[in-house]
Formats: structure tokens, sequence, C-alpha cells
């Protein structure tokens, strides 16, 4: 992003002018980032702790805590910094960085939700093989694959964003350096970067969904097939988590980043930004736990060792 007027900073306008409302917006967001950070952190546990926990589903959720926990963690201390001091400004360096990590942070959790909806695929509809397919050398792969996929797909549109000139305004309309309000203000000519960023966007989305809706048709497919309702309730039981987060990721993100113009109102965007990077994150702890009775019985076990050695 660069600029023939030497910028060196950007404003960021937050959420609200009014104090009173600062105020329950801060208290609001320190308690759902400590909450999502403390969440995220006890599932990284117990699926490092607990050897019930080591097949390739927990494997994926301990990844899927960890991107919660650095995407929020790119995006909501600063705002809480911003709001308690009343200082606005965030350096061009600085910004260009939290663009740089929201980003990588959250495509890559969607490219992860494709892979756990794959995983959830064969340990369903090929139960014999999970073991030998889903294997720990395999599962790293995919992993490594969700990280590079996502560097190639975003590195074009980003790159082509560090040549932006901000000739009339600094002040970007958002509570964090996002790329639709940036573009909103510069005064270069942003309608290949605009094309771009809703062809990566409409990428990223199509290739994740088709492949959940995909895994989920064969797997309802196969579910419908068990003889006994026992057998369905619990097959449905395990997925039941993973759908609910992918609906709340790809609902809220879909409204956010698939749109015409960078030019758009942002009010509405950024009640969908607070959703995606504070709600979100501590909720899929909280979802994933409450309906997964391995992860219950681990955190049980868990806080009993806890008493255990206090008690000792």
């Amino acid at each position: 992003m660069r600029n023939h007027t030497s910028l060196t900073s950007f404003i960021l306008l937050g959420l609200t002018d009014d104090p009173q409302l600062q105020i329950l917006i801060f208290i609001f967001l320190l308690i759902t980032y400590m909450l999502s950070v403390t969440g995220n952190l006890i599932i990284i546990l117990l699926t490092l702790m607990d050897s019930h926990l080591k097949t390739a589903m927990y494997f994926f959720l301990q990844n899927f805590s960890f991107l919660e926990i650095s995407f929020t963690s790119a995006c909501i201390p600063r705002f809480l910094y911003s709001i308690s001091t009343r200082d606005r400004t965030i350096t061009y360096d600085a910004c260009v960085c939290q663009l740089f990590f929201t980003d990588v942070f959250g495509v890559t959790e969607f490219f992860l939700l494709a892979t756990m909806s794959y995983d959830r695929y064969v340990a369903i509809c090929k139960p014999l093989h999970y073991m030998t397919t889903m294997n720990h050398r395999v599962c790293k792969r995919l992993i490594f694959c969700c990280w590079m996929t996502t560097l190639l797909i975003i590195s074009p549109p980003l790159s082509l964003g560090l040549d932006l000139d901000f000739c009339d305004s600094n002040v970007i309309d958002h509570f964090i350096c996002d790329a639709n309000p940036m573009l909103k203000i510069s005064c270069s000519d942003t309608w290949l970067i605009e094309q771009m960023v809703i062809v990566c966007s409409v990428l990223i989305f199509i290739m994740t969904l088709m492949c959940v809706v995909l895994s989920y048709m064969y797997i309802i497919g196969t579910i419908l097939r068990f003889p006994s309702a026992q057998q369905r309730t619990k097959a449905f039981s395990t997925c039941s988590s993973h759908i609910i987060v992918v609906s709340i990721s790809y609902g809220s993100c879909i409204f956010v980043y698939v749109k015409p113009s960078a030019k758009d109102e942002m009010a509405i965007n950024k009640g969908i930004s607070i959703l995606t990077t504070s709600i979100s994150p501590m909720l899929n702890p909280f979802i994933y736990t409450l309906r997964n009775k391995q992860v219950k019985q681990a955190f049980k076990d868990l806080v009993k060792r806890i008493i255990l050695l206090l008690k000792n």
C-alpha cells in the first residue's frame, strides 16, 4: 500500500463515538476474548493430554482452536487498546500486518473446516479404513495443504494492495484493518483489486463449501441406511458440532466479503465482523465441548487431576 504522500498511519473509527456504549463494548469484548482464549486453550490442552482424544478429528479440532485463538488475537486486543486509551491511530506497518494475519488465519479456518468434514465422511462412510486413511502423517499433510492453499490464494490481491495510494483520507471506517474499508478510502483505481477479492472469496467459499456439502450428502445417505435409530442418533451427534460451526462461519463471512463493491455501507458489516472475530471464537469451544461426550469426559478427568494436585 504505497503512498506518494508518505502515509505513516491510519485512524480506525471503531464501532461508535458514544462513551457509554464504548464502555459496554469494551467489557463485552474483553469477556468474550478471555472466554475464547481460555476455552480454545482448554481444548488444545485436552487433545494433547488425554489418550482418548488422539484421533484425526481431535487433531483437527486442536488446530482449529489454535486458529481461533490466533484470529481473535489478531483483531480484538488492538481494538480493546484503542477503546481504553482512546488512541485510534494505527501505524501503516501494523495495519498491513493485521490485514495479512486476519486473512491468513480466517481463510485457513475455512479450508480446515472442509478438511474436518472430509474426516467425518471417512469416519462414518468408511469406518473400517478410518485409522489407515486418516493416519497422523496424512493429517499433518492436510493441515500443511490448508496453510499453503490459503497463502497461494490471498497473495495476489494482498500484493496488489501494497501499491495502493491514499491521498485524501487515512480514516478507516472499521475497528480493524480490513480489505473492504481500506479499498473504500484509496484514491487509486481499486476495481481490479475489488474483483480479485470477490473472485478469491468466491473461490475459497465454493471450494470449501463443495467439500462440506458433498461430504455431508454422503454422510446423511450412509446414516439413513443404518438399521437402528440409536446408531443414526449417535452418528448425527458426532457431526452436529461441526455443522453448527460451519453454519456460523459461512453465514457470516459470505455476507461480509462476497458483495459487489467496497464502496458500500460498512455499518452492518462491522456488526457481522464482531460475530466472526469475537463471538464465534468464544462459542466454538462450548459447541464442541457441550455436544461431545469424549471431550466432556476428558475435561472432567482434567478437573479431577487438578483438584488432586491442589489437595496434595
